[in-house]
């Protein structure tokens, strides 16, 4: 065994002699010592430490020797009681480490939470005190977490407000964090006052992400709720500059001051700030939280008054304090209506609809209504108002009349007519209804009189829409007055004054399609016809179409009327100026009109011109109506043979569905004729439109018609065309079909990959299903066998045909049994003409 120089009663082993020999060599390698002390980690706890010490003496100022030793000399101790002696020799390890180590912030912080695991309150405050002086203020953001957390812990809280107070000077934006303390330990005048510094400090940022509106709220809850608590701060003056600082949440904040004063006992004041709330605040849910709070407050009162009365066993109806709540309450009840009908009007003071309400809302009450009707016309601005401002006046004067105040009602009226509206249509119904109360009393000349004056002309005259100008020079162009005054003349005037008024009406080109009207037949119940012809024209020279339709209407019937052929040259001019750029949406009554007056006093000829005239010019929808009327006023005047021509040309220009009428309701005239062969020969033509598929009642009226009309030939050429035509169309179908197929299979990519000249499974299938479709659609145009129609097939025997025929009409059918051919055309072979004019049809079959 070799003894230490160092320590003479230290023996090492023989396994020490190696790091024993190299700590000889370089006493100063942390190494060195460190891989001695890794070596002995397992040994006894004393030599370990012995070993630290020897390091320590050689190297002082070795960070990471220190923080292992103290480590480990906290690591020896965990677990024993606080009261032995080895925690004070641990504790004086630390203080000679902080000799060397003072400027790191870990050996502190082990330090303190040593020393508060120890609960040794007074030695950890000041070794957190010395820390917190030993290093630089950037690592001071270590140690106060700690030492927070240390001094919220404490039994009395002096210590952590010191603690706390100290903080904020170094970090000022944690101050929500001291007045939750300051909260939760019950010092609330001084939360309060902290959370006053955070509010007014503008450049605050709060770390719980709260606004300054959310912290201003914390503030008036808290000193609303603890005033007995909070004495350092002026309640009411916080709370009312958040009233005028936050204006769009005054009801939270109204009420708040209230429950201050609540909770201090001053009811009477409190009851003040409530009735000042609900005359200030501008916002429906400001006046909703207001009122329940003050209405709440009241009951809470009245019940404590009773149940105070109650246990004093006084009488409830003798206790005059509690009627006098109750009664408070009942008319706080009644006033809401008006409360609130105030808040709107406060919110916007030019809303007229509102003012009507105040005024219904004080209904029975004279002086009142008076006092809310000349607030309201003093108040709204008519630039600004929401609604008709006119509407206030009128029903101020009326409320005047109605209460016999005729001199009082004609004032408001008066003033009511130099107020400058925004409109001059608010102005004009002023005029108006100032008439009517005349009339309604049956002053009719000072009616006529206001009238007058109000369609005056002024000094300067002003265009209708020129808003630069008051609309008290505008309103001589107003339509309304004029158009009032006009009645009134009629009814009580002359009439030449009448027909003055109708004159300026038009020379100041306002009138109306009804005012000319209305002018015309004033003229014509006075027997001025021609007076009344021309009102029409001077209508008509200041409208176009489609606005001037009703007085030409007007105008050609009554010319008819007063005239019928007198003047049928001056009436055609009429109708061809009527005419003459007339929409086709209008043309089809005139046209009708013009032709009426050609049957009863012109030519027929003239009204079939005419006729011709308006199957053009009318709308496409109204051709075929316009037809049927042609041609039935054609056989009317010339027979039915006369129709045929119309007929064809209806049939040329009219769409299919309707040409396809016109064809059946000819060929029924031509059989009725006798004409056999022409009508069918327009059976035939009209196959042509006719797919069996969707046409079944044309066909079926063919195969009648051939049935009693017919021979053996004729259905089977019948037959032969409607297989033709069902080809045709299935041929359309099929070759649409693989259009379709083609574009969808190419952008598929279903074909083009395929080898050419075969197919997908999935094409296959497609085109089978659609060729079991076709043969389904031809199954179903096979004529039933009750029908006794059968298609002509090749195979088919003419004594089939023979018996079929005899069957139909057994007078005109008479066929041999000779078994001839058919013409040995088949369906594929029998190519049908496109629609052409049915004059190629029906050419050889013309009358001479």
């Amino acid at each position: 065994m070799i003894s230490s120089n160092d320590k003479a009663d230290v023996v090492f082993e023989e396994d020490d002699l190696p790091y024993e020999e190299e700590i000889i060599r370089n006493p100063y390698s942390v190494k060195c010592w460190m891989r001695y002390i890794e070596f002995k980690q397992n040994g006894l706890k004393s030599t370990l430490n012995m070993i630290y010490e020897r390091a320590l003496k050689e190297l002082p100022g070795s960070y990471k020797l220190w923080y292992n030793y103290l480590r480990e000399r906290r690591k020896q101790v965990k677990g024993k009681c606080i009261s032995e002696p080895i925690y004070e020799e641990v504790n004086n390890c630390h203080e000679r480490a902080l000799v060397f180590m003072h400027k790191m912030p870990r050996i502190w912080l082990d330090y303190c939470q040593f020393l508060v695991s120890q609960c040794k309150i007074t030695r950890s405050r000041r070794t957190f005190d010395r820390a917190l002086r030993a290093l630089p203020v950037t690592q001071h953001p270590r140690v106060w977490p700690l030492y927070l957390r240390f001094a919220r812990n404490l039994p009395l809280p002096e210590t952590a407000i010191r603690v706390y107070r100290r903080y904020l000077k170094l970090s000022p934006e944690n101050a929500e964090e001291y007045i939750d303390y300051l909260r939760s330990v019950g010092r609330l005048d001084e939360a309060a006052v902290r959370l006053a510094a955070v509010v007014n400090d503008e450049s605050f940022v709060s770390k719980e992400g709260k606004s300054n509106y959310q912290l201003w709220h914390e503030l008036c809850d808290l000193i609303s709720q603890n005033p007995d608590k909070v004495t350092s701060l002026n309640v009411g003056a916080i709370i009312r500059g958040g009233l005028t600082r936050f204006t769009d949440q005054l009801g939270k904040l109204w009420c708040s001051l209230s429950d201050y004063y609540i909770r201090s006992g001053h009811f009477e004041k409190a009851r003040d700030v409530y009735e000042e709330a609900i005359l200030t605040v501008v916002t429906v849910r400001d006046f909703t939280q207001v009122f329940d709070s003050y209405a709440q407050f009241e009951e809470s009162m009245i019940a404590a008054k009773m149940e105070t009365t109650s246990e004093m066993g006084q009488d409830e109806e003798d206790d005059v304090d509690l009627e006098l709540r109750l009664a408070r309450f009942e008319q706080l009840i009644a006033r809401r209506p008006l409360l609130l009908n105030s808040v709107l009007l406060r919110q916007n003071p030019h809303n007229v609809h509102e003012w009507h309400k105040r005024v219904k809302l004080y209904e029975g009450n004279p002086r009142q209504i008076i006092n809310t009707y000349t607030e309201a016309v003093q108040t709204v601005d008519p630039m600004k108002a929401t609604g008709k401002p006119h509407s206030l006046w009128v029903s101020f004067a009326k409320f005047y009349e109605d209460n016999e105040q005729l001199e009082d009602a004609r004032t408001i009226f008066e003033k009511a007519t130099k107020v400058n509206f925004k409109q001059v249509d608010d102005l004009a119904a002023v005029w108006c209804e100032y008439g009517e109360m005349e009339l309604r009393h049956e002053n009719y000349e000072q009616a006529l009189r206001i009238l007058r004056k109000a369609t005056a002309i002024p000094s300067k005259k002003a265009e209708y829409f020129d808003a630069s100008e008051p609309v008290q020079n505008r309103v001589y162009k107003s339509l309304k007055v004029w158009s009032m005054l006009a009645d009134l003349e009629e009814s009580l005037g002359t009439f030449q004054s009448t027909k003055a008024v109708y004159d300026r009406i038009i020379d100041l080109r306002i009138a109306t399609p009804q005012i000319v009207i209305n002018y015309a037949m004033f003229l014509e119940e006075h027997n001025y016809f021609e007076e009344s012809f021309k009102a029409y024209e001077r209508g008509i020279a200041l409208f176009r179409w489609p606005n001037v339709y009703d007085i030409w209407n007007t105008y050609l019937t009554k010319f008819i009327d007063r005239y019928g052929g007198k003047k049928l040259e001056r009436a055609r001019d009429l109708f061809e100026q009527a005419l003459d750029g007339c929409p086709a949406k209008f043309a089809k009554t005139i046209y009708l009109l013009y032709a009426k007056l050609e049957e009863e006093y012109g030519l027929a000829r003239h009204a079939m011109a005419v006729y011709e005239r308006a199957t053009q010019a009318v709308e496409t929808e109204e051709r075929h109506h316009m037809f049927n009327i042609y041609i039935k006023r054609a056989a009317e005047i010339y027979g039915v043979t006369y129709t045929r021509a119309i007929y064809q040309k209806a049939i040329e220009v009219l769409p299919d569905e309707h040409a396809r009428d016109m064809c059946l309701r000819f060929a029924d005239m031509e059989s009725k004729l006798g004409e056999i062969d022409r009508a069918r020969a327009i059976y035939s033509y009209c196959s042509q439109i006719c797919d069996p598929r969707v046409t079944a009642n044309f066909w079926q009226t063919w195969k009648e018609f051939e049935i009693r009309h017919g021979n053996e030939d004729t259905i089977r050429e019948m037959l032969r065309i409607k297989r033709s035509v069902q080809a045709t169309y299935n041929t359309q179908v099929n070759f649409m079909s693989s259009q379709m197929l083609k574009a969808t299979t190419s952008s598929t990519g279903t074909v083009s990959d395929l080898v050419p000249g075969q197919m997908g499974i999935d094409d296959m299938k497609m085109l089978e299903q659609k060729a079991q479709q076709l043969a389904a659609e031809a199954e179903q145009d096979k004529p039933k066998p009750k029908e006794k129609i059968l298609f002509v097939r090749s195979d088919t025997s003419r004594s089939e045909l023979a018996e079929l025929a005899k069957q139909a009409n057994p007078d005109e059918i008479n066929i041999d049994d000779d078994d001839e051919d058919d013409d040995g055309q088949g369906p594929d072979e029998v190519q049908l003409e496109q629609k052409s004019i049915p004059t190629a049809v029906f050419g050889g079959l013309k009358d001479d």
